[in-house]
């Protein structure tokens, strides 16, 4: 792919492509590696992204790649977030803050969903399970969610 076209890309999507990794990874820095790591493959490999595709593909491919890393480095201890990645506003820091601390497939659906706008049927692909379960565990996280905001 083309050096312009991946800036492009770059510009228009590395903030989700940072919010989609840090959603799976919970570290910031981390995450900018995962940025980084994604765009480079557009660079190096041949690969090609279909016009208007640009968004789904860059989140199957960041969604892939934290799987690969949480898989080979089993994660066992939480990373305390930056402050300078959280909201400002103290109840958006709150509900984030609820949100990390959920287990990966629930955070994985919010995150997606609720935050990068994804529908059932997208995020199904994404994560290789079914709509109704993309519906079943963003129920089961807003019960957790709902439980953990209301101790707050």
């Amino acid at each position: 792919m083309e050096q312009e076209t991946v800036l492009v890309l770059f510009d228009r999507y590395a903030d989700m492509v940072y919010r989609v990794a840090l959603s799976y990874l919970r570290s910031p820095q981390e995450a900018e590696d995962v940025v980084q790591t994604v765009f480079l493959k557009l660079l190096e490999g041949g690969i090609t992204v279909y016009p208007g595709k640009e968004r789904a593909f860059l989140t199957k491919i960041t969604i892939n790649h934290c799987k690969n890393l949480l898989s080979t480095a089993r994660k066992h201890e939480t990373i305390v977030l930056d402050e300078a990645v959280l909201l400002t506003q103290p109840e958006d820091r709150d509900i984030f803050l609820a949100i990390m601390e959920l287990p990966e497939k629930y955070r994985a659906v919010v995150s997606l969903h609720c935050i990068e706008g994804y529908s059932f049927r997208e995020i199904s692909e994404f994560l290789h399970i079914g709509v109704s379960a993309v519906s079943m565990r963003l129920h089961r996280a807003k019960g957790i969610l709902k439980e953990q905001i209301g101790r707050v």
